[in-house]
């Protein structure tokens, strides 16, 4: 994958920060100065255990997400005084990262976490590891195969654009006629179709509304006004505007503003910092976003520790950890805002 397509790969309520509540029982392109937020979640057991070597291994943390995933990993990791992390470099070159991941293997780590640049490209490696009895967490983009990894943990495309539908369905339930618009992401990623079928999935619901317009950005704040100021031209009037990105709807804010259109209201998607600081102002048409959370890296600390210490985890009765766990696409908007504040990633 290039840098550029090296994307990461929520009904209503309020949901856990992380998977780390269960364990305890989708940004621009470019960096940005600040620290990441990460999740303020207290480590799920720690509780000094059989000491683990955890080998992670993400791509390059070129924009907000991953940087935020990486910072989440790290700081989960330091939590834990019987854990020692390996964390690789990081690139979105496929070569390159196999290469960091054999090391790690060499290494002879107890067990892995590894966020693919591209999850396909990388499945022999994952298959590697695990015939080498290692055993792989895989983080978000999945591998081709289950032989490849033990545990998968991820976001819900589909979730978040089923959530969004579900927000502004509720929320124009009772206009006649009412009219939305989509400002997707890159059309080329799977990703981007699941996000796109869950809001239209959603909008069946809604006899009254219909989905006028779309248009595909390419999750950059300049994509985004660009894409925003094309729909915004073509649309006089609609109701709403579900972005699936908050990086690139910092360049749709300022092409709505721009515009000087204040007559509907705008969902936003992952969770951004500064999505949640103009939430909580609430002085712009972007009223919520809907969560893929970068906290999923801590909880894939939690579930390595476990693997390394043959153990399962809290709130489950089974004796090993899942096989895969999605999570939950939380709806975030006024109401809720400040209790994900400290997750929203720069």
């Amino acid at each position: 994958m290039s840098a550029l397509t090296s994307r990461r790969g929520l009904l209503f309520g309020t949901a856990a920060v992380s998977a780390g509540a269960l364990l305890a029982g989708c940004t621009s392109n470019e960096p940005k100065s600040g620290k990441p937020a990460t999740s303020d979640q207290p480590a799920a057991d720690d509780k000094p255990g059989k000491p683990v070597t955890i080998g992670f291994a993400g791509p390059q943390a070129d924009h907000g997400w991953l940087n935020a995933i990486n910072e989440n990993a790290k700081n989960r990791a330091k939590q834990y005084s019987d854990v020692t992390l390996e964390i690789t470099e990081g690139s979105n070159d496929t070569a390159t990262q196999i290469g960091q991941i054999e090391t790690l293997i060499n290494k002879k780590v107890d067990v892995l976490v590894i966020l693919p640049a591209d999850g396909k490209a990388l499945t022999q490696v994952g298959l590697k590891a695990m015939r080498a009895g290692i055993p792989v967490v895989n983080l978000d983009r999945i591998f081709n195969t289950p032989q490849a990894y033990r545990c998968w943990i991820g976001g819900d495309n589909y979730g978040m654009g089923l959530n969004a539908g579900h927000y502004i369905g509720q929320k124009l339930k009772d206009k006649p006629e009412a009219r939305v618009v989509e400002l997707a992401g890159l059309d080329n990623l799977e990703l981007t179709k699941q996000r796109t079928q869950g809001f239209d999935d959603a909008l069946k619901n809604y006899p009254n509304i219909k989905k006028v317009a779309r248009q595909a950005a390419e999750f950059t704040v300049e994509s985004g006004q660009a894409k925003m100021a094309q729909l915004l031209q073509a649309q006089k009037k609609f109701d709403a505007v579900w972005n699936h990105d908050d990086d690139q709807g910092v360049g749709a804010l300022r092409a709505i503003e721009q515009a000087g259109r204040d007559d509907f209201l705008m969902v936003g998607g992952a969770g951004a910092l500064s999505a949640f600081q103009a939430i909580k102002q609430d002085n712009s048409v972007l009223k919520a976003t809907v969560l893929y959370p970068p906290t999923m890296a801590a909880s894939a600390i939690d579930l390595a520790r476990a693997l390394g210490q043959g153990r399962g985890v809290g709130g489950l009765a089974e004796y090993e950890i899942p096989a895969s766990i999605t999570l939950y696409s939380a709806v975030v908007d006024k109401n809720n805002v400040d209790q994900y504040m400290s997750t929203g990633f720069r």
